[in-house]
């Protein structure tokens, strides 16, 4: 058995060797840089490979990168093959970006092997106040159709500002300026841009910029997801029955415009009051993505109104904004109801008829 036991050692020790050598030879990648090609947030990082990689011919060779703005806690991570990549940043803060190589195959054993890290930052040039930005910057996606950005003047700003927004995505040569602009007493406050539907589902960068005599304003920086900001057209066509066992029944259709109809959801709230009282308040009875409902109606009401909204649901969104509501009500006859609706008409026809008699009896006595 001892005779064994040395030439595992030496194949060991060799492996060993060969591994501990792989990894101190794994040298990270060169002249890592960062340049702004004027796209308002989107970045171009690039950088060499390592000295002598060719002699790693039988492994693969691919870099971690990893990237952030300033102040962010969690690092955003990308494995690539490519020397290039553009990434975007809110470069209203530093932009932060770390590489290492990654080797692995045959001259490893199969293990992954990585080099130490390279670092490197870029931001732009201060410009302005702090104060001067814009304020209260919102925008909403209406119908997936168009999108208002609106905002308020900053805190410091000088009479006679002019505020222009600008906006870029993947697919566009350059940023583009908006072309048709709300404004307050003269000033730009808003902006609506339409036809982005390439713009779904990417970075959208957006700058808020501002200009006024002998004063630099800080410009704002954003980066805008659309799906997350939708906001649909109310439901339509609500309408409301009852079934043979006295259930309500509820159906929709989804609102017109551009919205993709499986990427909502919607909320159905129902009030329920008997004539002479006051309006009962709205309860949630369901959140769903079908367009119909069966409501039980446990305490036989003598009105039940319902309302609808809808918004994108968490398949197609991380988050959205809720439409209008569409409203219905829906009178049901109570049991007394339909026996005073009887009583109503024998009543009448008993007073019809004396009043005859009583006239056929002056007659008479005429």
């Amino acid at each position: 058995s001892s005779s064994l036991v040395v030439p595992a050692l030496g194949l060991f020790s060799s492996l060993c060797f060969t591994l501990c050598s792989v990894f101190d030879a794994v040298a990270p990648p060169r002249d890592l840089q960062i340049t702004d090609p004027g796209l308002l947030g989107s970045l171009d990082v690039e950088w060499r490979p390592p000295p002598h990689i060719q002699t790693f011919n039988e492994c693969t060779v691919k870099y971690k990168f990893e990237y952030r703005s300033t102040g962010d806690r969690d690092w955003k991570v990308i494995f690539t093959r490519k020397l290039k990549l553009r990434v975007g940043f809110d470069l209203s803060r530093s932009a932060e970006v770390r590489l290492q190589t990654l080797l692995q195959g045959r001259c490893t054993d199969d293990v992954e092997v990585h080099s130490d890290w390279v670092y490197a930052t870029f931001q732009t040039s201060p410009q302005g106040n702090l104060e001067s930005e814009v304020q209260n910057f919102h925008c909403i996606y209406h119908d997936w159709e168009y999108l208002k950005c609106t905002w308020q003047p900053g805190l410091l700003t000088p009479h006679g500002v002019h505020y222009g927004l600008y906006y870029w995505y993947q697919g566009l040569e350059q940023a583009l300026q908006c072309d048709h602009y709300i404004q307050e007493q003269g000033i730009n406050v808003g902006c609506v841009l339409q036809n982005l539907s390439q713009a779904e589902y990417q970075d959208l960068n957006i700058c808020v910029n501002g200009s006024a005599a002998a004063t630099l304003l800080r410009p704002l920086y954003t980066t805008l997801h659309l799906h997350n900001l939708a906001q649909p057209s109310a439901p339509e066509q609500l309408v409301l029955s009852l079934s043979a066992a006295q259930e309500l029944l509820v159906a929709w259709s989804p609102p017109g415009g551009r919205a993709p109809p499986h990427c909502l959801e919607y909320e159905v709230q129902v009030a329920e009051e008997d004539a002479g009282e006051a309006a009962a308040a709205w309860a949630i009875v369901s959140t769903q993505m079908e367009t119909a409902l069966t409501i039980s109606r446990a305490n036989q009401s003598h009105v039940s109104c319902v309302r609808v909204r809808g918004r994108t649901n968490t398949f197609c969104a991380d988050q959205g904004f809720w439409s209008e509501w569409t409203q219905a009500c829906f009178s049901v006859s109570r049991k007394e109801d339909k026996q005073l609706f009887i009583l109503i008409p024998v009543i009448l026809s008993l007073s019809i008829s004396l009043i005859i008699f009583m006239l056929i009896g002056q007659c008479k006595k005429r």
